[in-house]
């Protein structure tokens, strides 16, 4: 009797011990690979249930430092495995200064907006620069640019606790994307539609004296974000940012969220531009993280909870996920982004 207890147990230990190694080899067999990101995706990439589904269904971990998409395109790639920069400019820079990428893909998307407070929409409202329906606002940008161009001081439209003229702030377009996009927007705007490499050069002074005015610069997305939240409206009464990132804050900072949706405004500009997350393999092993971020559940984790606009069917985009953010269902008045060439003029002459 106790030689077959002591026969059950060695079994027992020998499959326990197989098991264990099985799960050993497993993680030790993970890949690990790191790159650039833009500070809007390290919420995402931080999210453990986005880490432990990459691990678990691939085996895949991804480590990052945060830069901004055209600065990470010119840094120090060694070592590096990937890019993931926030537009289809980063991209082209890459190709034009280093090459084809082993493999690139759109990851997902989301569109640029400005945030304010709601003192500043119901000011500019009475201007006829901002409209609302249904708890979503828009932002003509050819009427908000005319104001900054004029010198339109806050305190001549009302808002007399604002010091100074009306500017809107946004990241340095030759460092980060959602200032470049910007960028792209005025000119769009000014040119009465997708401006080109022909005709950019009379807005060019324009561009420039808009983004002067708007003083310090941030390089980082996220920073400048940051800074709307804590530091109020005096501070930075009109920032350009991601559409995602509003989204995000009201899922990890539910309570903060609370107090402050009432007073935070997220403003569509008409047109907008999509920012395209393009994921940058410049290695045949991180070719794979682009199949592996395009699950259908990594993409539904990047909708519900980070607010990143995916393309995969299935994956969730409902706004009801998001009540009382003022979120469109729907972006419909997008325009196109000038192409490469345009934008390295308008970048050039901003970095004079």
């Amino acid at each position: 009797m106790k030689t077959k207890l002591l026969g059950l147990i060695i079994v027992v230990a020998v499959i326990a011990g197989a098991v264990g190694y099985k799960t050993y080899m497993d993680r030790s067999a993970s890949t690990e690979m790191t790159g650039y990101v833009g500070g809007e995706k390290i919420g995402f990439l931080e999210d453990e249930d986005v880490q432990n589904t990459l691990q678990k269904k691939y085996h895949l971990t991804l480590d990052y430092s945060k830069a901004g998409s055209l600065d990470m395109v010119a840094a120090d790639k060694d070592g590096k495995d990937y890019l993931w920069p926030s537009s289809q400019t980063a991209l082209e820079l890459y190709k034009s200064t280093v090459g084809k990428p082993v493999k690139s893909d759109v990851i997902f998307n989301t569109p640029i907006v400005i945030y304010t407070r709601k003192a500043v929409a119901d000011a500019l409202e009475k201007e006829g620069c901002v409209s609302s329906s249904g708890g979503v606002y828009s932002i003509d940008l050819k009427k908000l640019i005319q104001l900054v161009e004029d010198g339109t001081s806050w305190s001549s439209i009302g808002l007399t606790q604002l010091y100074g003229n009306i500017t809107v702030s946004s990241t340095d377009p030759t460092k980060s994307n959602s200032g470049n996009m910007f960028a792209g927007l005025l000119a769009n705007t000014l040119a009465g539609g997708v401006a080109t490499e022909s005709s950019i050069d009379q807005y060019l002074p324009e561009i420039k004296e808009i983004f002067e005015k708007s003083g310090y610069m941030e390089s980082s997305s996220a920073d400048i974000f940051s800074d709307f939240l804590k530091m109020g409206m005096g501070a930075r009464p009109l920032v350009v940012g991601y559409e995602n990132q509003l989204l995000e804050f009201t899922v990890e900072n539910a309570d903060i969220w609370k107090q402050v949706k009432d007073d935070v405004v997220m403003l569509y500009p008409i047109p907008t531009v999509w920012s395209s997350h393009v994921f940058i393999a410049m290695d045949d092993q991180a070719s794979a993280a682009i199949d592996a971020l395009m699950d259908k559940d990594i993409q539904k984790l990047a909708w519900e909870k980070h607010g990143f606009r995916t393309g995969v069917s299935g994956s969730s985009t409902d706004v009801s996920a998001f009540d009382g953010v003022g979120l469109a269902q729907t972006v419909n008045q997008v325009g196109q982004m000038p192409n490469y060439a345009t934008m390295e003029k308008i970048l050039h002459y901003l970095s004079k």
